[in-house]
């Protein structure tokens, strides 16, 4: 099989690290775009450290929310590789929690730039590569979250960019169809990275008590991708859920 070329977003840190370095152990080739290029670089080390691994990734800073910087990054893709087999589509932020009487405007769009203009740029990039690249057809894995199903309490941007995620990718699916383009879906709860630290010491719950949630190891998010990057065109994880066992999800509320 020809070595599979993919792209990361958000690869810098967290759970888009983790999945790089559980692609490169897959021997992708991979392409890690993000808005620092240190983080980027030390991924990249992690990468190619990975046993494996194939060859060393290619860095690209990225601004996903902008679009010529969107098209740059998969300009490069196709310079240096010629075709793009996987798009996971990870970059995000949660914002602050904020009351939705509080949120302002300008910290609504940022999320929302962020979490859906991204993910679709990114989308919408990919999707052009691989209908016009011969052999036909990839794969995007979309980075959705528990939040795509129930809201936790003060995150309605968050909360509103990843139920639209879902219909992202519902919509890619669909359209991907005639030109062997799969989109699936991983919504992860509660997988330890910087940006569920707070876990451990207390979060506000819907009941309004502040309380600890169990986490899980990102590496299990990292694997459950994998597996889906590397299934068949034929064959698609349309929607998964990776959570901590104990998380406050199955009735939450």
């Amino acid at each position: 099989m020809p070595q599979q070329i993919a792209v990361v977003t958000g690869a810098g840190s967290g759970i888009g690290r983790a999945v790089a370095v559980e692609l490169a152990a897959a021997g992708m080739q991979l392409v890690l775009a993000g808005r620092r290029a240190d983080p980027l670089r030390a991924t990249a080390e992690a990468a190619a450290r990975a046993e494996g691994a194939a060859g060393r990734p290619v860095v690209v800073p990225t601004d996903v929310t902008d679009p010529a910087a969107v098209d740059a990054l998969f300009a490069e893709t196709a310079e240096r590789f010629g075709r793009l087999d996987l798009l996971f589509n990870n970059a995000g932020t949660f914002g602050a929690p904020t009351p939705v009487e509080d949120l302002s405007v300008a910290d609504w769009r940022a999320v929302v730039d962020l979490n859906l203009t991204g993910a679709f740029l990114c989308a919408q990039a990919a999707f052009r590569l691989m209908k016009a690249q011969e052999p036909q057809g990839g794969r995007i894995i979309n980075n959705g979250s528990i939040s795509a199903h129930v809201p936790r309490p003060h995150s309605v941007a968050y909360t509103a960019t990843k139920h639209a995620v879902t219909g992202l990718t519902k919509a890619l699916s669909l359209d991907g169809r005639p030109y062997r383009i799969a989109c699936g879906q991983i919504d992860v709860g509660n997988a330890a990275t910087d940006m569920t630290a707070a876990m451990g010491t207390g979060v506000r719950q819907a009941d309004g008590r502040i309380a600890a949630e169990p986490t899980m190891d990102v590496a299990d998010v990292a694997r459950t991708v994998r597996h889906m990057a590397q299934l068949p065109l034929e064959a698609n994880v349309q929607f998964a859920t990776v959570m901590a066992t104990a998380m406050p999800y199955i009735g939450r509320g």
